[in-house]
């Protein structure tokens, strides 16, 4: 009696476990296994005020990201129907005081960029979004924002938007 409990356990335990799996990815991305190309469309710069390289900079970023963390080629803009599509467009780039001193000064400015990103699934659960992502940067009021600008752009902000990008797009977040 007792051999044949533990026969049937072990079935079941095997039953189980053999219904179930887990997709690991170290990057933590997600991706339909049917899905094997993404078009990441060059990003719009439509913000009243502009840095002239920071569509192609934040374009070139985001299929660097996509194209080395998962295993989807990008293909040409001109491709009608890729598995995965992103549209993006910078619809607000500004600069603006963060922190003013005792005597009206501004102390801290902040560089501000917003781009709204549509993503577009074609596979799977075919669950796409739109929604805007904001990054900023502060840096000291005495320097002229002309000086600082690139820097904050490539070091906080374009890497910022990028993985928040990312994140929701593989990870769900």
């Amino acid at each position: 009696m007792i051999r044949n409990i533990k026969v049937f356990i072990s079935i079941a335990i095997l039953a189980v476990t053999a219904g179930c799996s887990v997709k690991y990815s170290t990057t933590g991305a997600s991706i339909d296994q049917d899905a094997k190309t993404v078009n990441v469309r060059f990003i719009e710069n439509r913000a009243p005020i502009n840095n002239p390289t920071l569509s192609q900079k934040l374009t070139q970023k985001l299929r660097d990201k996509v194209t080395s963390q998962t295993r989807l080629t990008q293909v040409n803009e001109n491709e009608p129907r890729a598995d995965y599509e992103f549209k993006a467009t910078i619809t607000g780039y500004s600069f603006s005081n963060a922190a003013v001193t005792n005597v009206d000064q501004a102390a801290t400015s902040r560089l501000n960029v917003t781009v709204n990103v549509t993503f577009i699934k074609r596979v799977g659960d075919k669950k796409g979004f739109t929604q805007s992502f904001s990054r900023s940067a502060e840096f000291s009021a005495s320097q002229l924002p002309s000086t600082v600008e690139n820097g904050l752009l490539e070091n906080n902000i374009i890497p910022g938007i990028t993985d928040d990008i990312f994140n929701r797009a593989f990870a769900n977040w």
